[in-house]
């Protein structure tokens, strides 16, 4: 009999629209904390007044991200068994180093001070966020395999979007780059997630819908 994986739209959908409201409500109770300067999990670094329910959340998102990955399977893999399960892997790994990891190994208010713990966050970090950015793309082939080309070239887009905003919160962090517009490293994170997430939002909401 086969199995219905329609819940895992919704807890797709949850988990990306959540990464975006609940940092944003957050910052309203860190006093000096930018939304356009500041990364995500900042939030969550020891001297954060929200890092209780900023690490409580982070542990959900991944849940729900690793949630989902069946109703992806289950969508993608008669199209191309390797894409998806390659796709799958990629957003797993984000789920678990980008957000899970987060949880329990948290960045320090000051880049200047460097523990193990910020040190596992770095690297779960950049490594969940470098494969996510290839999701798009991932996306993008097995909707051109299916037939859905104007959906194919929106994941284009978003992918070719994502790199462009990955790079610059990457430039961010330079110190040349300080103190001008490129700086804003809260901001190009922010733009780079919208954009690798949009494809999956987007598929998520049809298949809710029924389209």
């Amino acid at each position: 009999m086969k199995i219905n994986f329609f819940w895992g739209w919704f807890t797709l959908v949850f988990a990306m629209a959540g990464d975006f409201i609940f940092s944003y409500l957050l910052s309203f109770f860190y006093k000096g904390y930018s939304n356009m300067k500041m990364s995500i999990s900042a939030l969550g670094n020891p001297k954060s007044p929200v890092r209780l329910p900023f690490n409580i959340w982070m542990l959900i998102e991944g849940l729900l991200f690793l949630s989902a990955l069946p109703a992806l399977y289950e969508n993608y893999h008669s199209v191309s068994a390797i894409l998806t399960i390659t796709t799958i892997v990629f957003i797993a790994i984000f789920a678990i180093g980008s957000c899970i990891f987060t949880c329990f190994f948290s960045v320090n208010e000051s880049k200047n001070i460097v523990t193990t713990a910020s040190k596992i966050h770095g690297a779960g970090s950049v490594l969940g966020f470098m494969l996510f950015l290839f999701v798009p793309l991932l996306v993008a082939i097995l909707s051109f395999r299916c037939g859905e080309n104007i959906f194919g070239a929106v994941c284009v887009f978003c992918f070719t979007a994502s790199l462009v905003f990955f790079t610059m919160f990457v430039m961010s962090d330079k110190e040349k780059f300080s103190g001008t517009f490129i700086s804003n490293e809260g901001l190009w994170q922010r733009l780079n997630l919208f954009f690798m997430y949009l494809p999956l939002a987007i598929l998520a909401v049809r298949k809710i819908a029924g389209f």
